[in-house]
């Protein structure tokens, strides 16, 4: 293949070069096609890496600088990584030659010193992985830069950005190639360990906003973190390369295996399927994704969604000199104030069109040619790249870090992009080498010379070509969107024999705990325990796996743990104190949901094991045809569209996934760990199972108090208590209880123990017969909090998107990042409990239904931006008075959990043509909706708006904004849901999104208009309506009101549509200022 880049030999063409003694002829010395010899070929890169990087290595740490001139005493984790990749490269290509001389073992160990000083830096932060696992915060990370002679942590957290979870990830990626390509990097068990733990940290990688590769965070460069898709990306490609990998090599035993948990990594694959082709929230593209989606990461399964991506970076960042890192980039340009470490307001706008231009990203295409196979790419960067290289002294090839435009050509540049010569940050002959640059020059060049293939460097195959994937074994969850027609094996265990018997008379064959022995049935909250002591290490006071629990897809494993042979179920089985586990329609619900995800996400070679646990509480009342229904699917072969087979466990077995946990081996003096496995239910022989100890959904009036609770607020305490204890009706009673609560305190004892005690008993009695609405009241007053509650708003955090909790009409809390289940409990319960209790608590139920729906069907949120959950509330409720017509509206808080969220559903589909005007604006209101390009329709907007928009007393100003921001960026659209939030009517909000539909339409229409004054829409809203009014005194003779009912439900087109009457007024306005002049003007005479 051709070569790129210009170097001179380093060695004499009469320098001899000899083989071995003992063979007299070797392949070093056989001609290639071109008439030069390996040796000699090998010979030129030996020098080059040996003249452009080897040479900075440190020789005690193993660490390279960032920078080769002056004292630079600073190591940055990233460019050492690429640093070992390329020494560990060309070690590949001379292991082709039998006589080496020693340059294979050298080069080999140099990319090792350089692994294990990173390692052993690492190590030496051992307190802060620990604390990372528990609060993944910037203050508590590892660091990522290093001094180059000791190891020693420099530049603390608040003069640089440490936490960088791509170069942590990166390492582990590395890591995990060059020891299957047969080098030797961990030693010992403690290593093992705290390797363990890292991949513990990165794990999270997918709720964990980081500073990314660039080390600024946000682009606005003010010091706040964000999720980026690099960061994800690479944290993907490493737990999918390190699961299930032995550190030691092919030396190792079971105890060096690395642990990933496979529902974890899921969670990142689909958090970097939502976020791409978007890096960030501020980015919206960036060059730090090219290392994500190509080498070395390969981080996307989808060939539509790599080639989204790669086309919007070489659109948007590609320039003669180099790629831009992204758009609005101020490092090192002639404006950067260097002096700073943060930007101020609006300062990225000085930047625009200078940003530096970084040939590094070029080397990236090349390689992603050679991986793909695509010679023109490889042929059109080589040409692009070969005219911003420079030379050395010796001969070799330099790689400038990046191209930048000088002060004086700024203005000049910024007029007209890419009129302008740029000028390089180094040649090489002044000293200053990129190492980066550099070691991937050498990469890429060996590849392109043919001296190493790609299998080489990357030996666990992270890239397979599309026609290769179905043959490959070792990716166990990085096959792309293969066809996936997985079986899904059932067990189904009942609790008890009775129910065994019970069940088996309507020809339901199940088994008991007992009978699948020495099998054990584990809650996966055991599995958890067990977990534990993965890793966990005295010496470097490491504690092994956080406490997480443990997905579907892994609790679809057989586990062999001391000796037992264990198997989970579902963590959907697992008994709840929050009320939603009594609605056994929801959890059959979550039954087919968790089989479905097993179904698509199911990677491994084996079938997925799925265990189903009937306990006796299941089938009681009303609940047992539902049941008995679900089960008589899984006999058939097909639950909700997924394949099952359904046999005893033990035959099962045979086809599932062993997972060894020998990490529980113990010490003779260590004491064995216990673990609780699920037990039969004992009871007596002959009894049966009682069906009918339940009712069906209670009726509304059973669920209605018989008291009027402002009766009773001026009463003592000691009649409420008497009225407790002489009143049946529970709804009556947690009202009295709740007034108790507020008055006495939780710890005031009546007949039934303190006010927590008696509401717990109420919370338990109205479950069991299904009072939702006094389930709901106790449940809020108890404080209960429902389990995964952080993983689903993290789940809506991931698909781009915002969650406010609160009140409808009163003050929401934003949550922008993830945040611990503790801290949503204190928002939920300190903005909903003052309005309403009930709300709290449905609030709750809103986001684990929310969370699931935006992870399996995103496309239900469309034009939502903010998940506004008070809102949505209000628009389900709007929804019953609907359907309720002229009759009184069901109760939200009545309705079963599982009629909550069939509701939720309803609520969220496109609404259907026949509804009034009025009513489709009331949801889509409450919803938040906006239709398709509305955020960029309003950046066209803002940029004809001198003086900015106000709605609803905010302003949206144009400047800062349009400084500061980009039109396709997220940041922006989440600007205007602020300028919108304060909106009160949901009717009245969708009106004004329609009214900026309009003016932008009108604007784009007659680019000579401009808003002269600030543009206020109620006051247009206000005058189309006023508009409105008038023609229905004169047409239809109506009296004037304020009402704007009619104006509401009033269909948007057609004659006398809303939009006719907002555009008259937005065209008023408009020509109220001056019309700006223009050449091709048909109204001009001379």
């Amino acid at each position: 293949m051709s070569r790129f880049g210009d170097e001179s030999p380093s060695s004499g063409p009469n320098q001899a070069r000899y083989g071995s003694v003992y063979e007299p002829l070797k392949s070093i010395n056989l001609l290639r096609q071109d008439g030069e010899t390996l040796w000699d070929k090998l010979d030129k890169y030996y020098s080059a890496i040996k003249s452009t990087v080897l040479n900075y290595q440190s020789p005690t740490t193993g660490l390279f600088p960032i920078k080769t001139f002056a004292e630079c005493n600073e190591a940055k984790v990233r460019d050492n990584l690429y640093c070992a990749a390329s020494s560990w490269a060309l070690a590949l290509a001379y292991r082709r030659i039998d006589d080496d001389k020693g340059r294979t073992h050298e080069l080999e160990h140099c990319a090792i010193k350089c692994m294990r000083g990173i390692l052993y830096c690492y190590m030496r932060q051992a307190d802060k992985v620990e604390q990372f696992k528990q609060d993944p915060s910037p203050s508590k990370c590892l660091h990522s830069v290093f001094n180059i002679h000791t190891g020693d942590e420099v530049l603390t957290y608040d003069i640089y950005c440490h936490l960088q979870i791509d170069s942590l990830s990166l390492f582990l990626l590395y890591l995990v190639e060059m020891i299957s390509s047969g080098l030797q990097i961990i030693y010992n068990t403690d290593e093992v360990a705290f390797i363990q733990n890292l991949v513990f940290c990165v794990e999270r990688a997918y709720r964990v906003p980081d500073f990314g590769m660039w080390e600024r965070g946000s682009k606005y460069n003010n010091g706040s973190t964000e999720l980026h898709s690099s960061s994800v990306g690479l944290a993907k490609a490493a737990l999918e390369a390190i699961n299930g990998f032995n550190l030691f090599g092919n030396q190792g035993c079971s105890w060096s295996v690395i642990f990933v948990d496979i529902d974890a990594h899921n969670r990142n694959r689909q958090t970097l399927c939502s976020l791409l082709p978007r890096e960030s929230r501020s980015h919206n593209t960036d060059a730090a994704l090219l290392p994500c989606i190509s080498y070395p990461a390969f981080a996307v399964d989808d060939d539509a969604l790599y080639n989204q991506t790669l086309d919007k970076i070489v659109r948007k960042l590609k320039g003669k000199y180099g790629f831009k890192r992204f758009l609005r980039d101020g490092y090192r340009t002639a404006r950067e104030d260097k002096n700073r470490l943060f930007y101020k307001p609006a300062e990225i706008k000085l930047f625009d069109g200078i940003e530096c231009e970084f040939p590094l990203f070029y080397i990236f295409m090349i390689i992603d040619g050679v991986f793909r196979g695509n010679s023109e790419q490889v042929k059109e960067y080589q040409t692009l790249l070969k005219p911003v290289l420079f030379q050395s002294y010796e001969g070799h090839a330099v790689v400038p870090k990046y191209y930048y435009v000088p002060a004086d050509f700024v203005e000049a540049e910024q007029k007209n992009h890419g009129s302008q010569k740029r000028f390089s940050s180094n040649s090489g002959r002044d000293g200053k080498l990129f190492l980066w640059g550099q070691s991937l020059y050498i990469i890429a060049k060996l590849l392109v010379d043919g001296l190493i293939s790609p299998r080489d460097i990357d030996p666990v195959r992270r890239y397979v070509p599309p026609e290769d994937q179905r043959n490959v074994s070792m990716r166990y969850s990085n096959q792309g969107p293969l066809e996936n027609d997985v079986v899904i094996h059932v067990a189904l265990i009942a609790e008890s024999q009775r129910l065994q018997v019970f069940l088996n008379t309507y020809g339901i064959q199940t088994q008991t705990p007992q009978q699948v022995e020495p099998i054990q049935i584990w809650p996966q909250q055991e599995l958890v325990k067990a977990y534990r002591h993965l890793a966990a290490n005295q010496k470097l006071g490491l504690s092994g796996r956080p406490e997480r629990p443990v997905g579907c897809i892994g609790t679809s494993k057989i586990y062999r743990i001391l000796g037992k042979t264990v198997v989970c179920y579902p963590i959907v089985f697992d008994l709840s104190d929050f009320y939603m586990s009594q609605d056994v329609m929801l959890l059959i619900d979550d039954i087919k949901n968790a089989l479905q995800f097993i179904k698509q996400y199911w990677k491994m070679h084996g079938r997925p094991l799925f265990l189903v646990l009937i306990r006796e509480d299941n089938i009681r009342g009303s609940r047992f045809n539902p049941v008995l229904d679900m089960l008589a699917s899984f006999k058939q072969g097909n639950v909700g569209g997924v394949k099952v087979h359904v046999d005893r466990l033990q035959t099962l077995i045979s086809g599932a996934v062993v997972e060894q946990l020998d990490f529980l081996r113990v010490h003779e003096s260590e004491e064995l760990p216990q673990f609780k496995s699920f037990e039969e239910l004992e009871l007596p022989k002959h009894s049966k199972v009682k069906r009918q100890t339940s009712t069906p959904n209670a009726s509304d009036l059973e669920q209605q108090p018989e008291i009027n609770i402002n009766d009773w607020k001026q009463t003592s305490t000691f009649e409420i208590l008497q009225k407790l204890d002489d009143c049946s009706c529970l709804a009556s009673q947690a009202l009295l209880a709740n007034l108790l609560l507020k008055r006495e305190g939780p710890d005031f004892y009546t007949k039934e123990g303190t006010v927590m005690d008696l509401l717990e008993r109420i919370y338990r009695r109205a479950g069991t017969r299904k009072l939702w609405s006094v389930v709901r009241l106790a449940a809020s007053l108890l404080g209960k909090l429902v389990d995964s509650l952080a993983p689903s708003i993290t789940n809506v955090l991931v698909q781009g998107k915002q969650v406010t909790l609160g009140v409808f009409s009163h003050e929401e809390e934003v949550i922008c990042n993830p945040l611990s289940p503790g801290v949503i409990k204190d928002i939920i319960y300190s903005k909903c409990n003052p309005y309403c209790e009930r709300e709290a608590v449905v609030q709750q139920e809103l986001v684990i239904h929310i969370g699931w729906i935006i992870s399996n069907s995103p496309e239900l949120f469309s034009g939502m931006l903010k998940i506004r959950v008070g809102w949505i509330i209000h628009a389900m409720k709007h929804e019953l008075k609907i359907r309720a017509g002229d009759m009184p509206a069901q109760d939200l808080y009545q309705l079963s959990p599982s009629e909550i969220k069939q509701l939720l559903l309803d609520v969220l589909q496109p609404q259907h043509q026949g509804r009034c005007w009025l009513n489709r604006r009331q949801i889509d209101g409450s919803l938040n909706r906006t239709p398709l390009g509305f955020y960029d329709r309003l950046w066209q907007i803002l940029e004809r708006t001198p003086n900015g928009i106000m709605v609803a007393g905010t302003h949206l100003p144009q400047q800062p904004t349009l400084s500061d921001m980009t039109m396709y960026e997220m940041n922006f659209s989440l600007l205007v849901e602020d300028m919108l939030k304060n909106i009160v009517q949901p009717e009245y909000r969708q009106i004004i999104v329609e009214l900026l539909m309009v003016v932008s339409i009108v604007l784009e229409r007659n680019p000579e208009l401009e808003f002269q004054d600030k543009v206020d829409l109620d006051k247009l809203v206000k005058e189309a309506f006023n508009d409105f009014q008038r023609d229905r005194i004169k047409l239809e003779g109506m009296e004037k009101t304020d009402e704007m009912t009619a104006f509401y439900n009033t269909p948007p087109l057609g004659k006398r549509g809303t939009s006719s009457y907002l555009a008259k007024s937005v065209m008023v306005a408009l020509l109220e200022g001056e019309v700006k002049p223009s050449n091709d003007d048909p109204c001009t005479v001379s």
